[in-house]
């Protein structure tokens, strides 16, 4: 994935990702998970919530596999809205640009709830476009991955 393949309005939609997934579980048991910042590093089951500590008003997690990573809490309105700037991974320090990570829970009809998720501000990581694309592509495969986890995750304790 090079930036010459793009066009600049390419460029400014690839600058996010944006998945969903239905699960079949109500939307407070969603929340309880979405609230956790970090939750979503993982290499296919939810990381353990003692594994993750904070430093004043940064929260982090040190995933046994994929290192440690930095997170600062934007927003929460429970029980449907939660941001969290990820600050820093074992690639970026917190001296650097962040993505902004939110996720949205709706109640769907005849029951459980869809699990949103979208993820931007890559564009902003490096000023080179072929930097972020690729930072981007990992994380946008990541995502398939973290959303069948949380499902696995909350459906198992619904």
């Amino acid at each position: 994935m090079t930036d010459a393949t793009y066009t600049a309005e390419e460029l400014v939609e690839l600058d996010r990702i944006d998945r969903q997934i239905d699960i079949d579980a109500p939307a407070e048991r969603v929340w309880e998970l979405i609230a956790r910042p970090g939750w979503y590093v993982n290499d296919g089951t939810v990381a353990d919530e003692s594994d993750l500590h904070y430093e004043g008003d940064v929260a982090v997690l040190r995933h046994p596999t994929l290192g440690e990573f930095r997170f600062r809490t934007v927003e929460l309105d429970k029980p449907r809205y939660a941001s969290f700037r990820w600050i820093g991974t074992p690639h970026r320090d917190e001296s650097t640009a962040s993505t902004l990570v939110e996720f949205w829970v709706d109640e769907r009809d005849g029951g459980g709830a869809t699990l949103r998720v979208v993820e931007s501000g890559f564009s902003g990581l490096a000023d080179d476009p072929a930097a972020w694309l690729k930072e981007r592509e990992g994380n946008n495969k990541g995502w398939l991955t973290e959303l069948a986890a949380a499902k696995a995750f909350v459906e198992a304790r619904a």
